[in-house]
């Protein structure tokens, strides 16, 4: 089980990059580049950045 590592803020920048990012494809340039906005949505979702646990940081309040 992976732990949450990312805050409520980090994670809400994060959902609304990936939404922003994959509205590119939809709408406006319509480009492939907008499905990367996958990947700060599912970490967002998840709660839980692959990144930060390499690199030690954490973004949540300890509990």
């Amino acid at each position: 089980m992976m732990t949450v590592n990312m805050g409520s803020a980090d994670r809400i920048i994060r959902a609304i990059v990936g939404v922003v990012l994959l509205a590119l494809v939809f709408v406006g340039p319509q480009t492939a580049w907008g499905w990367i906005g996958i990947i700060p949505l599912a970490t967002a979702l998840m709660g839980n950045c692959p990144a930060y646990s390499i690199l030690g940081i954490k973004t949540c309040k300890k509990k």
